[in-house]
């Protein structure tokens, strides 16, 4: 399903890319412009990009053009050699751009760059002629990325959700699991790996969808899964952890019993602070049982206290997550 699901993601993506480069191409040549290809250029380069970004970046084109067409004609008027001309224009439009925080414009200025290089071109015929093939090229990517499908998007991305939730349930229990019976299964580390890797991925969807949408807040989607990535981190401590106990105290089934519990409590409309308080509840109980008589014992000891920190602090991930929503965001997803 996944699979699919990036497959369609590229396929819309490429046929948006073709048809609003085809376009750009045929309102140029409608207009008679000179290197009317070069529109569709200029549309691919723009449509590469979020539609947060593609405004941006259309903005700093428009405004970026003006420099390049200045650069050129100081340069290119002044200087026979071609290739020495042409590798000073870009030497100036790229430290610029990097100066400015504008990397993605230097592909197309180094475009009109090579058109005003080859005509050696420099009247307001030849330069209204490079304008509005920008204009062109980025009005269609403007166009063209207004149209997301969100909706779906936004779907997948809650559906994303409801996994990573069952999947730390189901890591959750399988280390209480291990804890009871001194057992390490490598299938639950496995499980955990998997599923870190797999949040990179929901995270970088969770920022595109942000990043394509003008609401104000989609970025609940983003602290989601990093609130999860920090959780699954300490899960992954958990097994670190377990592995090193020698000598499972009587106390560990408090533990593992306690785990088995807050298994049920990792969804999405939970606020932890019953979670918590019986946590403190364990580990004043723990202190009660009085001091371990051996190394070993001790060992074992100092090592179910770094579990039960483990669990405060992936209780502290979700109670953090939950403190720092907004009215907007508790009454757009909490109600």
């Amino acid at each position: 399903m996944k699979k699919w699901k990036h497959l369609k993601k590229l396929l819309l993506l490429a046929a948006k890319i073709a048809a609003g480069s085809s376009m750009a191409i045929y309102i140029a040549q409608e207009l008679q412009l000179e290197y009317a290809v070069s529109a569709g250029t200029i549309t691919l380069l723009t449509l590469m990009t979020t539609k947060w970004e593609t405004v941006k970046l259309s903005v700093f084109r428009l405004i970026t053009f003006v420099v390049s067409v200045l650069m050129a004609w100081i340069i290119f008027a002044h200087m026979d050699s071609i290739w020495f001309s042409y590798g000073a224009f870009i030497f100036i439009i790229v430290f610029l751009s990097e100066t400015m925080g504008l990397r993605a414009t230097i592909s197309v200025n180094s475009v009109i760059g090579a058109h005003l290089l080859t005509s050696h071109n420099f009247t307001s015929a030849s330069i209204w002629n490079e304008f509005l093939l920008v204009v062109i090229g980025v009005s269609i990517a403007l166009l063209l990325n207004l149209f997301h499908d969100n909706h779906n998007r936004e779907k997948d991305i809650i559906a994303d959700m409801r996994y990573t939730e069952s999947k730390l349930q189901a890591a959750m229990r399988n280390l209480a699991s291990h804890l009871s019976d001194g057992t390490t299964g490598q299938e639950t580390l496995e499980d955990i790996c998997k599923l870190e890797d797999e949040l990179h991925g929901f995270l970088k969807e969770a920022y595109e969808f942000q990043d394509n949408t003008f609401q104000s807040h989609p970025g609940y989607y983003i602290n989601y899964f990093e609130m999860r990535q920090g959780q699954c981190r300490i899960l992954h401590d958990l097994y670190s952890e377990m592995k090193k106990i020698q000598s499972i105290p009587k106390q560990a089934a408090i533990v593992a019993d306690y785990m088995l519990y807050l298994a049920d409590y990792v969804i999405e409309l939970n606020e932890p602070s019953k979670q918590i308080d019986r946590l403190n509840d364990i580990f004043a109980d723990i202190a009660k049982g009085g001091m371990p008589k051996t190394g070993t014992e001790f060992e074992g000891m100092a090592l179910l206290y770094h579990i039960l920190m483990d669990l405060e602090e992936f209780l502290n991930y979700k109670s953090r997550f939950v403190q720092c929503l907004d009215d907007k965001q508790l009454s757009q997803y909490w109600n």
